[in-house]
């Protein structure tokens, strides 16, 4: 037989043996998964064929996986990535990655994972490689449920069911049902988890998945338990239960004995003992007489119980269900407690960040008109910071006194084109005065190799490490701060960074880092009376890095100091469009002049700071301290525009803007406001206004308003 076709045969003996392999760990028969392994394994290894190495350590990860046993199965899938990448095998690649993304989330390092599952889709995406895009939105789904995001999950989920459904992929359509049950049930949507199972169960009947009907038994227990229907819970438990303790989990049990002592698979040798069909016989009668021994013993105590069980019981019962009801009463009034408790504090966040932001849009408003009047270089350095740190603190104001928005995972990224290295230089010049009072210096490594321009959000980034930075500097006295930004890696238009902030100041106990990322925590009392702080800057971290979908790392030692690091995911700006300064540069400014504006505000600096910013740019501009007043002049007068504020004395300004809409549908009203606009953007526009400009805002944002206002007024007149 010619050379090439024995070399052929023998790999199409590999492929069906792995095929084989794979497809009986689908269906949870990991004893002719083993069988299958072990030969593909030895004429591989006879072979000397690399690929085929790859691919059975990845098929034996699987295996491990399905085991419980995570350490075997990351050493496996390592060694079959070591050698993909060698040979520069973008598919086999792809594989590994998913595979290894769900050993990473069981062993909970949902960062690593995270960054596998990425590199899968990846290759997937570029590739082409239909029948894998189901189970890496799977596996992602399967991270974010393990994370504690299960409204994420559920998306994940809902976007891969549909790839998995068009290729016929039975399992992985079982898996995602069962676990898109487990994320409906945390977010207590009950009866829809309990469709969701109902459809996991059918497929795993269908289709004979014993493990798939176990959870699926498992979770109707804790529907029917959250549902008050115990009896109901209590059957499906112990349905699950005899599924656990069945022949198959105690095959699975012995399966795992024999891989992890008979395959030592570092080495370049498979040790596989072959069993006679004698022996194999022995060992069954052997094993049932000692079934039959235990059972017997067994089944002579439970009858010795019984009597006395039953006579218990009756007292037991009554006893347990009076405590169930005292429970319960408990529980409906601490949730009723709860709810009160959460109006309240929504009503004083609304309130309390409007009287915020109102002074807030004086700092920034002064700030540009100080920055136009020809300052010094030295005074525009520190008006530049006071700018920055203004953007920063409107920031800080959204995230945190909004806490409902940031517990209901509803803060939004933007995605921004910007300079990463000046939006860093940025933090470094606002910090730079607190760190030279603390005879601090700072050092600053940034890799030449990331891209110039990125997209994202620049403010969070900022925000990130403003507190992470300050919290160096307000830690460490006459020391060192390093502050580093690495490119690990680049798949086409995306990039990945990692960011690390190290100082040697006080350095924090190993006690205190298990607790230093949570709200209002700092390292000691004594450190909270010396140092100063809310406590709040690290769980900001943490929240907006979980965002970004990435999480951070401490290491700390006392007296030696602290490093922070995160790794972060941005695509590479190739966008030739222009941001807001350039647009507002290209304005038309003729089209502003001999406008006349009525700036309906009770506030009077604020009046001071839009009139004088209006003014400059020969626009004329009266003032109505209420809404009232407003609709007066607006009757009496003849305006080319208004700017309402919302909460005012007297009538609000939505109110004022209804009363004016009665006898005026053409004159263009914007809503200059401080209130959080947050999901009522509609109710603005049904109340008659044309435009929002939130305050504070961006000079060339509320220009590029004003000029879409009036270009649009000229051409309806």
């Amino acid at each position: 037989m010619d050379n090439t076709v024995f070399n052929d045969a023998i790999n199409d003996s590999i492929e069906n043996y792995l095929q084989e392999a794979s497809f009986s760990i689908s269906q949870a028969q990991l004893q002719s998964a083993l069988a299958n392994i072990t030969l593909a394994r030895e004429l591989a290894l006879n072979t000397q064929n690399r690929m085929y190495r790859a691919k059975t350590s990845r098929v034996l990860a699987e295996l491990y996986f399905e085991l419980g046993d995570l350490k075997k199965a990351e050493e496996q899938i390592n060694d079959a990535i070591k050698i993909q990448q060698e040979e520069n095998n973008e598919i086999a690649l792809a594989y590994s990655y998913n595979i290894y993304g769900s050993i990473l989330t069981k062993l909970e390092k949902y960062s690593q994972s995270k960054k596998q599952l990425d590199y899968a889709a990846e290759l997937i995406k570029k590739n082409g490689i239909k029948n894998l895009e189901g189970p890496v939105r799977l596996n992602l789904g399967l991270l974010a449920l393990s994370n504690n995001n299960p409204k994420l999950a559920i998306n994940h989920f809902n976007s891969g069911l549909p790839i998995i459904n068009s290729l016929q992929q039975h399992y992985y359509k079982a898996k995602l049902y069962t676990n898109k049950a487990r994320a409906q049930l945390a977010l207590n949507l009950i009866d829809e988890a309990k469709k969701t199972n109902d459809l996991a169960m059918q497929i795993g009947e269908e289709r004979g998945y014993s493990e798939i009907r176990s959870e699926c038994f498992e979770l109707y227990s804790e529907i029917y338990e959250r549902k008050k229907d115990f009896a109901t819970s209590l059957v499906n438990l112990k349905a699950h239960q005899k599924f656990k303790d069945s022949l198959f989990n105690i095959n699975k049990e012995i399966i795992a004995q024999e891989a992890g002592a008979k395959l030592d698979l570092n080495d370049n040798n498979v040790l596989i003992e072959e069993l006679t069909e004698e022996n194999i016989q022995q060992q069954k009668s052997l094993k049932l007489g000692r079934l039959t021994t235990i059972l017997s013993i067994a089944l002579i105590t439970i009858l010795s119980l019984l009597t006395l069980s039953l006579y218990k019981n009756n007292n037991l019962r009554a006893r347990a269900n009076e405590l169930l009801q005292n429970k319960n009463t408990e529980l409906i009034l601490a949730k009723e407690n709860a709810e009160r408790a959460s109006e309240a504090r929504v009503q004083f966040l609304s309130t309390i960040t409007h009287e915020l932001r109102t002074p807030l849009y004086a700092v920034t408003g002064l700030t540009h008109l100080l920055l136009e009047e020809s300052p010094t270089p030295n005074q525009k350095e520190h008006l530049n910071s006071l700018k920055f740190s203004g953007e920063y603190l409107l920031s800080l104001i959204n995230n945190i006194l909004d806490l409902n928005k940031l517990e209901a995972n509803k803060v939004e990224l933007e995605s921004t084109s910007f300079n990463l290295q000046k939006r860093i230089n940025d933090v470094l010049i606002a910090l730079g005065k607190s760190a030279s009072d603390r005879n601090n210096t700072l050092h600053y490594e940034f890799d030449n190799a990331i891209p110039a321009k990125l997209k994202g959000d620049p403010l969070k980034i900022s925000q990130i490490l403003i507190n992470l930075i300050g919290n160096s500097i307000k830690f460490t006295q006459s020391g060192d701060i390093w502050i580093r930004v690495k490119l690990i890696n680049r798949i086409d238009c995306k990039v990945y960074l990692n960011f690390e902030v190290e100082d040697n100041g006080v350095g924090i106990s190993e006690k205190k880092q298990q607790s230093i990322f949570e709200n209002f925590t700092q390292g000691s009392v004594q450190i909270n009376r010396k140092f100063g702080g809310t406590g709040l800057g690290l769980s900001i971290v943490k929240n907006l890095l979980a965002l970004m979908d990435s999480e951070i790392t401490l290491v700390s030692q006392l007296g030696q100091g602290s490093k922070f690091m995160f790794d972060l995911k941005f695509d590479v700006y190739e966008d030739e469009t222009t941001d807001i300064k350039n647009e507002a540069k290209k304005l038309d400014y003729d089209i502003l002049i001999n406008k006349r504006v009525l700036v309906v505000e009770d506030n009077k600096i604020n009046q001071l700071i839009t009139r004088k910013i209006l003014e400059k740019n020969q626009i004329i501009c009266e003032v109505a301290d209420n809404g009232d007043i407003a609709i007066q002049k607006t009757k009496n007068g003849n305006f080319d525009l208004i700017l309402m504020d919302i909460h005012m004395p007297g009538i609000s300004g939505i109110e004022a803007t209804k009363q004016i809409r009665l006898f005026n549908t053409e004159i263009p009203i914007i809503a200059l406001t401080a209130v959080t606009l947050d999901d009522n953007l509609d109710e603005f526009y049904k109340n008659g206004f044309d435009d929002i400009i939130p305050k504070p805002y961006k000079t060339e944002e509320f220009f590029l308003k004003l000029h879409k206002a009036f270009s649009k007024k000229q051409i309806t007149s």
